[in-house]
């Protein structure tokens, strides 16, 4: 099955003050509608250059009303499944539970079959937050439910998932170089069909670490390490998609990939062919990258 992509094109892209005490990646600048600009372009060129080499992408407009700074990133509110299964997620800042939209998901259903909707965004009145794919990498083949805690990651919500989804959590902590917990797992780590990359030296505790290892092990994954560095510049923030010719892609960004090395490339290429767009700005205001703007529609049932 080729991959389906939901992408939210953003009209007021900028610098989220409600989101930066937990995302250490975000960065200040001065001048929001050069960004907005700067941004949208490089959306719009990441969009073309899927499309070129063959990947379905579903693209709505954000709204200017509400101001939504971080629409950009629709993979953390909102996951489909192909058993036909939605999930809405809490979302720990305030102005991030505003990009929940019906009329997107009623957009999705006229052309995939959606049985149910799983809305978890009551956690949010409990203080307790699950922020979709970014929050959960997941190995869907395995059922298995990747995250590291944090005050964006609880394992309460992380139960309730894996109750409704049928997943089996493997939960874990991972630090940046400042001992600040990483806010999202997908920054962390990248599952593909046959291989993880993954900056393991951000999970300090030993049992942790034989605990991935011994789950990459059973499911048949190279294990591509990652540097702290490396984690910096994005390229734990990939996505294996699958084109319309049955090709395997590999997503990411400018940056992630100019941080790998040559055997690094050498041994994804054995798997993908490597996909790289320009999100600097995108990168820098917004503390995210290329696999956070992709919301998969694994979805069945596809509608003429």
């Amino acid at each position: 099955m080729s991959s389906t992509i939901l992408m939210i094109r953003p009209v007021s892209f900028g610098f989220n003050e409600q989101t930066a005490e937990s995302n250490a990646f975000q960065n200040r600048s001065d001048g929001e509608k050069d960004i907005q600009a700067q941004a949208l372009q490089e959306f719009n060129a990441f969009v073309d250059k899927l499309r070129h080499n063959g990947v379905d992408v579903i693209v709505i407009d954000d709204t200017v009303e509400p101001h939504t700074p971080d629409s950009i990133f629709p993979n953390n509110w909102i996951s489909f499944h192909d058993n036909g299964d939605v999930f809405l997620y809490p979302m720990q800042a305030e102005n991030r539970r505003l990009e929940r939209r019906k009329d997107i998901i009623h957009q999705i259903e006229s052309r995939f079959t959606i049985n149910k909707v799983e809305d978890m965004s009551h956690f949010e009145d409990e203080g307790h937050y699950l922020e979709g794919t970014g929050s959960l990498v997941l190995d869907y083949k395995y059922k298995t439910a990747y995250a590291c805690l944090s005050p964006r990651t609880d394992k309460t919500v992380i139960d309730e998932f894996c109750k409704k989804s049928g997943y089996e959590a493997v939960c874990f902590h991972a630090f940046d170089g400042n001992n600040k917990a990483i806010y999202h797992t997908n920054v962390l780590m990248c599952i593909g069909e046959r291989f993880v990359v993954i900056c393991l030296d951000a999970v300090r505790d030993e049992q942790e670490r034989a605990l991935l290892k011994g789950y990459f092990n059973h499911t048949h994954k190279e294990i591509v390490e990652i540097s702290r560095h490396q984690l910096n510049d994005f390229a734990g923030n990939m996505l294996e998609l699958v084109n319309n010719k049955n090709e395997r892609l590999l997503v990411m960004s400018a940056r992630a990939y100019q941080s790998l090395t040559a055997e690094q490339v050498n041994c994804l290429e054995k798997y993908c062919h490597l996909l790289t767009s320009d999100l600097s700005v995108i990168e820098n205001i917004g503390g995210g990258s290329a696999r956070c703007m992709l919301a998969e529609v694994r979805l069945s049932g596809l509608k003429s």
